[in-house]
């Protein structure tokens, strides 16, 4: 199996935790990610249509989507992690490839730190998990 991981360069004192913690993960199931198969993102409002294209290529058995977007005093963060999280799902439903969010959507940036830390609460290693699940449930039905 083969997994695309798209990660924000938004926050990547935290994305870079996370993209570590699906690494990780996928190696400890006998998958190699290649630099190849890792793509920044812009931002988290940037990611579903990045991820909907790499599934449209067929090249995967699924999309991890790794992005932080902490509140700030303005309603920019209700739209932006609306819009990733939708847009995810409508990829994921359109192009019937796994797409997971691991994308963190916080009040604090300490929240952010901690889902991003190594270990077994790291949220890029639980997006990484539901992508390889997914995968191995939907070969289960389809085959």
């Amino acid at each position: 199996m083969k997994f695309a991981i798209v990660v924000s360069r938004y926050n990547t004192e935290i994305t870079d935790g996370l993209l570590a913690g699906s690494i990780e993960y996928l190696k400890e199931k006998g998958v190699e990610p290649s630099l190849d198969d890792i793509f920044d993102a812009p931002g988290a409002f940037e990611i579903p249509l990045i991820a909907q294209s790499l599934a449209r290529t067929k090249k995967y058995a699924g999309v991890i989507c790794l992005g932080c977007v902490i509140k700030g005093d303005t309603a920019h963060f209700e739209f932006i992690s609306l819009g990733a999280s939708m847009g995810l799902m409508q990829a994921s439903l359109a192009t019937e490839t796994p797409i997971t969010f691991g994308i963190l959507t916080t009040y604090t940036d300490e929240q952010a730190e901690i889902r991003a830390k190594n270990g077994a609460g790291n949220k890029g290693r639980e997006a990484a998990q539901a992508c390889y699940e997914s995968v191995k449930v939907l070969n289960r039905i389809l085959t």
